[in-house]
């Protein structure tokens, strides 16, 4: 059994290019797998189901293609991604995924998540996030019109660009207590995110001495950037 994990792909119209390159990856490389799990922020920007963009009903018609060809997709929320509800997983035939979730395969235990929660050194951006993902604020965010949603995103995207300048280049990463914390509580030795951008392979020890592994998926914006697992191990692929 061979599945297939990638995340952080930022899909939109502004990047036709990307678009093209995951549209190429869903045809070939995802069509072969057994299933695929895309761990966040597949667009660079959702701002609900609603959205009647071209470019945002075509994707759902691409991930149903592979659906419909017997390859189960699985989605989970990312930080730019959040608002994507049950009518994008109705049309694209996606299952939405908790974060973190718990998968067994190949006789191991592996933990899915996208990664943002456990950067918590960056204080602003957590609050943030609890912001955003309260059901109440999502509620009122979506009862506007689909232009102001629009407005706000484009606003938050620049907003974000330039806090991140701001920014020390360990804030942005994961924190690796909070990692551990994580993978202890879950009672799991391998956990698989993006959100860093920064595609590697991390082996570490937790407190109580065993081996732990963390994998971080890489951006889409050069190249694409997956994971694979089969019987023959796992496996993390740049340059799609």
């Amino acid at each position: 059994m061979a599945v297939i994990f990638a995340a952080d792909v930022h899909l939109g119209p502004e990047r036709p290019d990307i678009g093209e390159r995951f549209f190429r990856f869903l045809e070939l490389q995802a069509r072969q797998a057994d299933a695929l799990y895309l761990l966040g922020d597949l667009f660079e920007a959702w701002v609900g189901d609603d959205d009647d963009d071209d470019f945002a009903k075509m994707v759902p018609r691409k991930l149903r293609a592979l659906s419909d060809s017997g390859v189960p997709v699985y989605l989970m929320h990312g930080n730019r991604d959040f608002l994507i509800g049950e009518r994008f997983a109705k049309d694209s035939g996606c299952r939405l995924l908790d974060d973190p979730t718990r998968l067994e395969l190949h006789g191991e235990t592996l933990l899915l998540s996208h990664g943002d929660s456990l950067c918590t050194d960056d204080h602003d951006y957590q609050a943030f996030r609890k912001e955003v993902r309260d059901p109440q604020w999502q509620r009122r965010f979506l009862a506007q019109p689909l232009a102001q949603r629009r407005e706000f995103a484009r606003h938050a995207r620049d907003a974000s660009a330039q806090y991140q300048q701001r920014q020390p280049p360990e804030i942005g990463d994961v924190n690796q207590q909070a990692v551990e914390a994580l993978m202890s509580g879950g009672q799991v030795t391998l956990l698989l995110h993006g959100h860093t951008h920064r595609p590697a392979v991390h082996d570490f020890t937790l407190a109580d001495g065993t081996e732990a592994r963390r994998i971080v998926l890489g951006a889409w914006y050069e190249q694409g950037s997956m994971v694979r697992w089969d019987e023959n191990g796992i496996e993390l692929i740049q340059g799609l």
